[in-house]
């Protein structure tokens, strides 16, 4: 409080020296008065001698109002008072206002005071840091942040003043209000939807790692025994406890020995617990009164999910999988596994397994597909289950579906349509690719009861 210590000083020693003036004058006017009324009590010219004193008088209250109003200086108003430590910079972002929310990472050496100056310099610039986390490495550390930037800051400032800090190897990205949520929370909840779902690790490690491709290659498709765990800057590979491997690719951000171990982690939770799914069934009722339930499928379905194949037509099976109807069968193990995405089964009152839908990860992509017994065609089946693999894939946080059919399937067509989404078509070479944008407000409502 220095400031405020010299200034209360000074405000003191003003209001002193303007007593003493006010005093003096005082005096001066009493005096001045005496001896006017002695001069005019014994002498003849008693009359001019008031009119001198009065000129006194008025000539005196007028210094002292001048004198009064140029050396004048009262304390300062505490409210008005700018807080301690303001400056320009601080200043400038307040009158500007708003902020937005950055996700920062740079590299700096592992000495004692490269984060400290690190910190003053983004507090130079009026941010705020919510969180952060280290990552330890062989010759540095990474440090990530999560900052409240002012709006008007440029990306561009931003890391040029991490550069000036000491910081190398910048990685600056936008961020939202879900990045608020501390590391361990997310891992928690991440490990709980792994747990509760063998499918979820796919989108788990997405989830950890931002804006990522997750790709598994089954043994029997790769050739070779499944590697050992690798770390190879941007990319990871991993063992997949199912066979076969797990990579995880993110462009320029190269991955750190602590996420690295946190994949491993999650993967590792995914190998302890086995097959799982959730056990929840919905049952939806068709328009002639036949009630079916719709319910996830895992791979102890492919018996009954072959058994429907034979019962479809080889037209129904060439609009599905786009190939020869003798291949069909081959796709369902791929298409049943967990890994790859998330299957939903229809089933009768009997148990007859006789409609499949597959919504699939394709790395940044995401494919939706169903097959639908003969019998069982046009009776709604279809577009319910294309609304449910929308709902999941919105719950995963994905933009968009696609479903890739034969340019003559109206069929097809008409189904997506009935999503209420907006729609785009491209076709090639008789193949038709229809992309759907999923959007926060849902897909059109069923026309049947569930």
């Amino acid at each position: 409080m220095p400031h405020l210590t010299s200034t209360n000083t000074t405000s003191r020693h003003h209001r002193w020296r303007r007593d003493v003036i006010e005093l003096a004058a005082l005096f001066t006017a009493v005096a001045t008065a005496d001896m006017v009324a002695n001069l005019v009590a014994h002498g003849p010219d008693g009359p001019a001698l008031l009119v001198a004193s009065a000129v006194a008088l008025i000539a005196t209250a007028g210094f002292h109002t001048w004198w009064a109003r140029r050396h004048s200086h009262s304390p300062p108003d505490t409210g008005s008072e700018a807080a301690p430590g303001t400056g320009p910079a601080q200043e400038s972002a307040g009158a500007q206002g708003g902020s937005a929310l950055w996700r920062l990472r740079t590299t700096v050496r592992d000495t004692p005071g490269s984060l400290a100056a690190l910190c003053t310099a983004l507090a130079g610039h009026s941010i705020d840091i919510l969180t952060l986390q280290t990552h330890p490495l062989a010759d540095g550390t990474v440090d990530e942040f999560l900052l409240r930037v002012p709006a008007a800051l440029a990306g561009g400032t931003l890391t040029r003043a991490v550069a000036a800090a000491g910081g190398r190897d910048t990685w600056l990205e936008r961020a939202d209000a879900h990045d608020l949520v501390d590391t361990p929370t997310r891992m928690l909840t991440l490990a709980t939807r792994t747990a509760m779902d063998a499918a979820e690790l796919p989108l788990a490690l997405r989830q950890l790692f931002g804006r990522c491709t997750i790709r598994s290659v089954p043994a029997a498709h790769s050739g070779s025994p499944a590697p050992e765990d690798v770390l190879e800057g941007t990319t990871m590979r991993l063992r997949d406890p199912s066979g076969g491997t797990i990579t995880v690719e993110r462009a320029h951000l190269p991955f750190t020995p602590t996420e690295f171990a946190r994949a491993r982690a999650l993967i590792e939770l995914d190998a302890q617990l086995g097959v799982r799914m959730p056990d929840s069934k919905d049952v939806l009722t068709l328009p002639e009164g036949n009630e079916i339930t719709i319910r996830r499928a895992g791979p102890q379905d492919l018996p009954a999910a072959r058994a429907m194949h034979e019962r479809c037509s080889p037209a129904t099976l060439s609009r599905r999988y786009h190939g020869p109807v003798g291949d069909a069968d081959r796709y369902l193990v791929h298409l049943l596994s967990p890994r790859f995405g998330q299957t939903l089964a229809v089933e009768t009152a009997s148990g007859r397994l006789v409609a499949l839908a597959h919504l699939l990860w394709d790395g940044e992509e995401n494919e939706v597909a169903v097959v639908v017994e003969d019998t069982w065609q046009r009776r709604g089946i279809g577009a319910e289950l294309l609304r449910k693999l929308v709902a999941l894939a919105t719950e995963a946080g994905r933009d968009s579906v696609y479903a890739v059919t034969q340019a003559t399937n109206t069929g097809m067509v008409a189904t997506m349509r009935t999503l209420g989404l907006p729609l785009d078509y491209q076709v090639e070479d008789g193949t038709l690719v229809i992309t759907a944008t999923v959007s926060s407000a849902g897909v059109a409502a069923p026309a049947s009861g569930t």
